[in-house]
């Protein structure tokens, strides 16, 4: 077992654990899908769903903008400096986040995916 602590650039500390177990065999299935993952669509499937293409980073494309200026018109390692940089990280991780939060909100997303053996 390993464990890895890290602290991003936020001033927030994360720990990572690697653990061993086994792997358990998944039951068979005769059911198959197609996916076609495209730039307008995020995917179709065979079956005609279709999923939408949200676009995380182009809501908060000219919010970036802005703070990466202001970022940038500060005096290096200054308090004012580093309070933007810790703002300019956690604007940076709110599209993951809406991304995480939007692929676990899709219905069936993990009963679609099947090992092939």
């Amino acid at each position: 077992m390993n464990a890895t602590i890290r602290r991003n650039p936020s001033g927030k500390y994360h720990i990572s654990i690697l653990a061993e177990t086994e792997v358990k065999p998944l039951r068979k299935t005769d059911s198959s899908v197609g996916i076609d993952v495209g730039l307008k669509n995020f995917a179709t499937l065979s079956d005609g769903t279709v999923y939408s293409n949200p676009k995380f980073f182009r809501t908060l494309e000219k919010k970036l903008a802005k703070a990466q200026r202001i970022l940038s018109r500060r005096e290096i390692s200054s308090s004012n400096w580093h309070k933007q940089k810790k703002s300019l990280v956690s604007m940076r991780k709110l599209p993951i986040l809406e991304k995480i939060c939007w692929t676990k909100s899709l219905p069936g997303l993990s009963k679609t995916t099947t090992s092939s053996e």
